[in-house]
């Protein structure tokens, strides 16, 4: 069984999506997406730098049109399931057809305007916990003030809170931590930070006619399969101020029975989850469209059982 994942904020890099847009009409749809969203995004994805791409509301869409546009060179695939890191949500909400790619893109737009607005109130951040056992982790950022926001499973938790609250972190790691890692993000997304930007996420929803999910869609609220697309859609609003479970999503991938995982682009940070966390589990990144050989090869392999059992 397939599972098809798409990556959150921090993924991105330098001219990560330059070689997409030489695909066959990916050039043209890109350009579409940005004058529905009044965003450049081929040139954020193929000349920006670092610091200007980091901007929470340049990044956000980025990333699901990257997320899109790789998951539709793959052609027709039928995943056991969908999910989604943090943003990355939006992007699976796109796969499972609860929104259309129009919508998921305006969606994503204001989500991360919304999110840099709010950012822009107190200086925050967020640093990944390397090592350690989650527990102790979780009683010693509470302690320091700091919020779990993403427990990602495979040892690893994500902190966000102040500036000062991440710089006391620094300095007394809890036991067992190899290692604290800034991240590349604008904000302490998934705190209470972001309540300002839920009631603007609202809003914005409100424009919209979510459809079902035709794919199992797991949220990364709990790890749970959600059927409607109004509690999507609901979730995907609750989330920006949400811890983002991934633990409990790939517990969830266990009781489904994967055997494969691809991550569409930029994908790495998944996979490499799912390396430690999955074992036995397939993994593969969408990095360029030179992974979409090996890519199609590891779907059709999935598939393979399903199709026997269907014979037998």
């Amino acid at each position: 069984m397939l599972v098809l994942v798409a990556p959150g904020q921090g993924a991105q890099t330098p001219g990560f999506l330059t070689p997409w847009l030489e695909l066959p009409g990916a050039a043209d749809r890109v350009a579409a997406w940005s004058d529905a969203i009044g965003l450049d995004l081929a040139h954020y994805g193929t000349q920006a730098d670092a610091d200007e791409i980091r901007d929470t509301s340049v990044a956000q869409p980025l990333l699901v049109a990257a997320g899109i546009l790789s998951a539709s060179a793959l052609g027709a695939v039928t995943p056991g399931a969908v999910a989604g890191h943090s943003v990355g949500e939006i992007t699976a909400a796109s796969f499972a057809g609860v929104l259309d790619e129009t919508a998921a893109l305006t969606l994503v737009r204001k989500r991360g305007l919304a999110m840099a607005e709010a950012a822009a109130i107190t200086e925050t951040g967020m640093s990944a916990l390397l090592g350690g056992d989650p527990e102790v982790s979780v009683a010693h950022l509470e302690k320091l003030g700091l919020t779990p926001a993403n427990v990602n499973g495979a040892g690893q938790i994500v902190a966000a809170g102040t500036m000062e609250q991440l710089a006391a972190l620094n300095e007394d790691k809890p036991e067992g931590v190899r290692k604290v890692v800034p991240l590349k993000v604008a904000g302490a997304f998934h705190t209470h930070h972001m309540s300002p930007a839920v009631d603007a996420l609202a809003k914005a929803a409100e424009a919209l006619t979510p459809a079902d999910p035709k794919l199992p869609y797991v949220s990364n609220k709990d790890g749970q399969t959600v059927a409607t697309g109004a509690e999507v859609l609901a979730r995907l609003v609750g989330q920006v101020a949400n811890p983002v479970r991934w633990d409990l999503c790939m517990e969830t991938f266990k009781e489904l029975g994967v055997t494969a995982l691809i991550e569409v682009c930029p994908g790495g940070t998944l996979t490499g989850l799912a390396k430690r966390a999955l074992p036995g589990v397939k993994t593969l990144a969408l990095k360029s469209p030179d992974d979409l050989d090996a890519a199609r090869e590891l779907i059709a392999e999935a598939a393979t059982p399903a199709a026997d059992a269907a014979g037998a």
